[in-house]
């Protein structure tokens, strides 16, 4: 019996697409979820050393299938070293932060005693690897949303000389203020780095959010804003049962927590999505890729939000 090629050639193309709409690591996300979400809140003892990772592996494949869904390509698929490198550069960053809570301590870490400090160290280090990946993934699922295609232009902020210097001086009065009164000027730790960072990505010629904002386009901002949100909830709730965990203490705002977080303390969340955009580019420019355009929080072709 004789094959006809071309209905062979429609086989595989079939086959690659339906892949694509929900691929295999979509699946391996599902499950790792699934295992693991459990074993987080309910195992003995500190299972959160061992469970986090995986947890949040398993989301952030999960998301990503789902922007494959939407726009059928994603961080996984569009570089599989680029994708490998969001967790490496997010170790960095988010140790920075925790060199910054030292000053402000807006959180610390309850249960995770018993740790030598190369072991905390390098499961801390896995364990933040996680922070811009998450955070990149379902922002680029939500600039698929018809909400976010459909914003009308806006206010215009250019990466103008007079602007990018302003932001830059105030980053560093930020900075200089929340390392001097912490007590009053912790929000600072949240706005400081992103307004020192992005002046330098402009000067430097690297991308950057005024790329978008100097033609009122804030679409990519909002994608941010939303994704950041989205990751924040899950960070949250599943902190909530994890052992060891983390708390917070925020001067003038602990109250109406939503799990351990207070209500006012999400809007935290907003500025950190652009600061791990610009430390991103700033990182991946010092590396020779000046307009790296990996990240697309560019509104695609995605289907509605319906």
């Amino acid at each position: 019996m004789s094959v006809n090629p071309n209905e062979t050639v429609s086989r595989v193309e079939f086959i690659r697409a339906a892949s694509r709409r929900w691929p295999v690591h979509g699946w391996m996300g599902l499950a790792l979820v699934a295992v693991f979400w459990p074993l987080d809140w309910l195992a003995p003892g500190q299972r959160t050393f061992w469970a986090f990772f995986p947890l949040w592996l398993g989301f952030i494949f999960t998301v990503d299938a789902l922007v494959v869904a939407r726009k059928g390509t994603s961080l996984f698929f569009r570089s599989r070293g680029k994708f490998a490198g969001l967790f490496l550069v997010s170790v960095f960053y988010w140790w920075l932060f925790e060199a910054l809570n030292g000053r402000a301590h807006n959180w610390q870490y309850i249960g995770a005693g018993g740790l030598d400090l190369l072991g905390y160290v390098g499961i801390s280090s896995l364990n933040f690897s996680i922070v811009i990946p998450a955070v990149f993934e379902a922002s680029e699922l939500a600039s698929t949303f018809h909400f976010i295609r459909n914003v009308r232009p806006g206010l215009v902020i250019r990466g103008n000389r007079r602007t990018s210097l302003t932001f830059f001086l105030a980053g560093w009065a930020m900075l200089a203020l929340l390392l001097a009164w912490p007590k009053y000027f912790f929000p600072f730790l949240w706005l400081s780095l992103f307004f020192i960072q992005e002046p330098v990505n402009i000067w430097l010629g690297n991308r950057t959010l005024a790329n978008w904002t100097g033609k009122g386009d804030w679409r990519p901002v909002y994608s941010l804003w939303i994704g950041v949100l989205m990751t924040g909830f899950f960070w949250e709730m599943w902190n909530f049962f994890s052992w060891p965990k983390w708390l917070y203490s925020v001067p003038g705002v602990d109250f109406l927590h939503i799990f351990e977080m207070p209500l006012l303390g999400y809007g935290g969340y907003m500025p950190f999505a652009l600061e791990l955009f610009a430390f991103y580019h700033l990182v991946v420019g010092l590396l020779r890729e000046k307009r790296a355009a990996y990240v697309e929080l560019e509104p695609g072709n995605g289907q509605d939000d319906e």
